[in-house]
């Protein structure tokens, strides 16, 4: 099992964005669950296209901070 930072931001209509830092691969939902939710199935989805086209599975590199000013 490899760990992955996700970066999910609220959009003004209430909706939830969800992007994976090392990878190419984004997702919605209503709320911040479905879009953990969603953005756990596409990365599933997209690691399995890897592997199955006999690439590798990248490694999660980045990682979450928070500044304060």
């Amino acid at each position: 099992m490899t760990t992955y930072a996700v970066i999910y931001e609220p959009a003004p209509d209430g909706s939830w964005s969800a992007r994976a830092a090392d990878l190419p691969v984004y997702a919605v939902g209503d709320t911040r669950d479905e879009a953990e939710r969603e953005i756990r199935s596409a990365t599933a989805l997209h690691l399995d296209h890897l592997a199955d086209s006999g690439q590798p599975t990248p490694v999660g590199r980045s990682a979450v901070g928070t500044v304060t000013v």
